[in-house]
C-alpha cells in the first residue's frame, strides 16, 4: 500500500462567472474553490518513517474487533516513505506484540487522530489498491470522539474498501443504529477492463451537514442523507473526522496472501460553509496516490426472480462486510 500525498482542503470561495460566448447561459451549477487545509506529499528520503507531526499509529494484534490476523506495527518494514510514496507492506511472519501476543502476519494501520480532523469538507485519494484474498485495504475516516462516545456513536466514514476482488469496492457509513452488517453500505464494479490493482483511480467523498456523497474518478457512487438512515436512527455525522489507511489481514471468514503492498500518493479533504453550494473540482495539488499490488496473494416472474435473487445477494454482501470489520 502506498501513498504519495495526502492532504485537505478548505472552500474559500463561491465562482459565479457570467456565460462564455457559446456557452449555455444561465448555467444552475456554481463552482467552488479550494485551498489546501492539511497535506502530505510523502516526499521524505527513502527509507524514512511516516512524518509523526502528521501520522500516528494504531499497534498490536488483538484482531480490531473483526479477528484480523494481523498484529499492526510502526515499523518502518511496514510502514516506510519510498520514491515519493507512502508504502505499507502486509507481511507474513512470526511477530509478537508489546503484550506478548504472537501473531502470524504484520502490518501497519496509520491515523491523523491528535495531528489532524476536520469536521465537513472534500477527503480524497488516489490510489492502486492490492487484490487477493484476505487482503483488506482501506481508506476511512472516524469520529475524533470516538475515545468518549465509543463505535459506532462516534461514525464512520468508509470511503473505499477492497475485499480481495479486484473490480469491486466498497462505500459505507455506519453510526448508532446502522452499523457493522446494517451499515449504509454501496458496493461499486468498476467499468468493463478497469481494476483498483492495475492502475491509479481516485476515491473521495464530499461530505456536508446533510449529505454524504462518495465518488469513483469523480463519478458519484452513492449520496447517503439524513433521509436514508433507518427510522429513528441519528444522524451523528456532525464533528470533527480524522483519516485512517491501513490493510487489513483476513478476518472470520478469510485467510491472506503475502506479501501485500499498497502505495500511497496523495489525499485531501475540503469544507463545505453553505450546504445549499454544489461542490466544484478542487484546486490542485489534490490528489492522493495510493497505489499497491498483492502480490501473495426476460420477463415476468423470470425477472421478479432475478431481481430477487440480486437482493439477496446484496444483502448477503452487505452482511459479510460487516462481519468482516465488526465480526
Amino acid at each position: 500500500m502506498t501513498v504519495r500525498g495526502i492532504g485537505c482542503w478548505l472552500v474559500v470561495g463561491l465562482v459565479c462567472g457570467s456565460a462564455v460566448a457559446g456557452s449555455a447561459a444561465g448555467s444552475k451549477k456554481a463552482a467552488l474553490q479550494w485551498t489546501l487545509t492539511w497535506s502530505d506529499e510523502f516526499n521524505a528520503p527513502d527509507g524514512t518513517a511516516p512524518d509523526p507531526a502528521k501520522w500516528a499509529f494504531d499497534v498490536g494484534g488483538h484482531g480490531w474487533g473483526n479477528n484480523q490476523l494481523e498484529s499492526d506495527t510502526a515499523r518502518t518494514e511496514n510502514a516506510v516513505q519510498e520514491g515519493g510514496d507512502l508504502v505499507i507492506t502486509a507481511r507474513k511472519e512470526e511477530y509478537t506484540d508489546a503484550g506478548g501476543l504472537l501473531r502470524h502476519y504484520t502490518s501497519a494501520r496509520m491515523k491523523s487522530l491528535g495531528q489532524f480532523a476536520q469536521t465537513y469538507g472534500r477527503f480524497e485519494a488516489r490510489m492502486k489498491l492490492p487484490a487477493g484474498k484476505g487482503i483488506w485495504p482501506a481508506f476511512w475516516m472516524l469520529g475524533d470522539n470516538i475515545a468518549s462516545a465509543g463505535w459506532p456513536q462516534g461514525g464512520e466514514i468508509d470511503v473505499v474498501e477492497t475485499i480481495g476482488n479486484p473490480r469491486e469496492m466498497y462505500s459505507t457509513v455506519h453510526g448508532p443504529g446502522y452499523s457493522g452488517a446494517k451499515g449504509l453500505s454501496q458496493k461499486f464494479e468498476l467499468p468493463a477492463g478497469e481494476a483498483i490493482d492495475t492502475e491509479f483511480h481516485i476515491y473521495s467523498v464530499e461530505w456536508t451537514p446533510e449529505t454524504i456523497k462518495f465518488f469513483f474518478d469523480d463519478k458519484l457512487i452513492v449520496e447517503q442523507t439524513t433521509k436514508s438512515l433507518p427510522t429513528g436512527a441519528t444522524w451523528v455525522f456532525d464533528h470533527p473526522f480524522f483519516v485512517l489507511l491501513d490493510i487489513g489481514q483476513g478476518s472470520r471468514m478469510r485467510r491472506p496472501h503475502f506479501p501485500s503492498r499498497c502505495w500511497w500518493t496523495m489525499c485531501g479533504s475540503t469544507k463545505r460553509p453553505d450546504s445549499s453550494l454544489e461542490y466544484g473540482k478542487p484546486l490542485q495539488p489534490l490528489l492522493l496516490d495510493y497505489s499497491g499490488s498483492a502480490l501473495l496473494g426476460i420477463c415476468g416472474l423470470r425477472l421478479r426472480l432475478l431481481l430477487s435473487i440480486n437482493r439477496l445477494v446484496l444483502m448477503l454482501e452487505r452482511v459479510c462486510i460487516g462481519l468482516l470489520r465488526f465480526g
